[in-house]
């Protein structure tokens, strides 16, 4: 038996498959602006502050990549 969410996720996926790459590209900085942007309504920051922190985030439990600082050496 299907349910409410499988049926979203076909309609979303549907959605996505008839996007071009640009778009898909585009939408996906949207929701990321749109999440900063709620991120600092939230915590009373500026959209700046937002993004650093959400920045700080992501990179929270990742291992140094020699490589990686070999590249911005």
């Amino acid at each position: 038996m299907k349910s409410v969410a499988d049926d979203l996720r076909q309609e979303q996926l549907r959605r996505q498959q008839s996007m071009s790459a640009m778009d898909r590209i585009l939408l996906s900085l949207a929701l990321g602006e749109n999440a900063a942007r709620q991120f600092a309504d939230l915590h009373g920051v500026s959209l700046e502050a937002a993004k650093r922190a959400l920045q700080r985030q992501r990179q929270t439990g990742r291992k140094r990549s020699a490589c990686h600082d070999g590249l911005l050496a």
